[in-house]
């Protein structure tokens, strides 16, 4: 009998010790970019050129341009990898240095590249509808503070993949600053948004947030263009 219990508690683990090494192995990346204001045209086409073809590499899960609402010359491009090797591979890749050299002449700075660790990860990208609120949100607190943000991120995800119209809420982990974290939100509607950021959730997060900040709260909206 013990012998059975503990094969079927085998069978019932295994596939869940599997993805949750698949998402340990993901590499998940934040590329910002922030072109001339009279070039944003030109930036935004070469930014879909670029996600359309990152979507075809070998080890890509996912690429999704985003265009911020207020400041139109400013871009995040949302992906993730495999693992670290198939972004590697892709820095090497005619996409990513096409984009860099065409970029160039156009750019108030240069793209800058945040590669993550999994933390409270999404399975998937929803779809770009229009009239959707994106969300890309860079949090920072001391090294000292990295376990107690984290505890409060966790909480505030559980109850953010709850409220109504969220279409999804992910927390991934900066590789080289462990102490930093990029969340993304999705949206059905601003007014969804909205009501988000004045619920008791949201609230209480900040509150714990704002002594242990190590920097302003950068939150960005954005709409989804590709």
């Amino acid at each position: 009998m013990r012998a059975l219990l503990m094969m079927l508690f085998a069978v019932l683990v295994a596939p869940l010790a599997l993805a949750s090494a698949a998402h340990a192995q993901t590499v998940y990346v934040a590329l910002y970019v922030e072109a001339a204001p009279n070039a944003t045209g030109q930036a935004l086409g070469l930014l879909k050129d670029y996600s359309a073809a990152t979507r075809k590499e070998d080890g890509n899960l996912r690429s999704r341009v985003l265009q911020e609402r207020s400041r139109p010359s400013r871009f995040v491009v949302i992906e993730a990898w495999k693992d670290q090797a198939s972004l590697d591979a892709h820095h090497k890749a005619g996409s990513a240095t096409t984009l860099k050299e065409k970029l160039a002449s156009i750019q108030n700075s240069p793209p800058d590249e945040r590669a993550h660790n999994s933390f409270l990860v999404a399975d998937a990208l929803p779809d770009s509808a229009r009239g959707g609120m994106w969300v890309v949100t860079h949090v920072d607190v001391p090294p000292p503070k990295k376990d107690d943000v984290m505890a409060e991120l966790k909480t505030l995800t559980e109850a953010s993949r709850k409220d109504s119209g969220n279409q999804m809420f992910e927390v991934v982990q900066q590789s080289s600053r462990p102490n930093h974290f990029t969340v993304v939100e999705t949206w059905k509607s601003p007014k969804a948004y909205d009501a988000h950021g004045t619920g008791a959730a949201t609230r209480a997060f900040r509150a714990k947030l704002t002594p242990m900040s190590g920097a302003l709260y950068d939150e960005r909206l954005f709409k989804a263009v590709d």
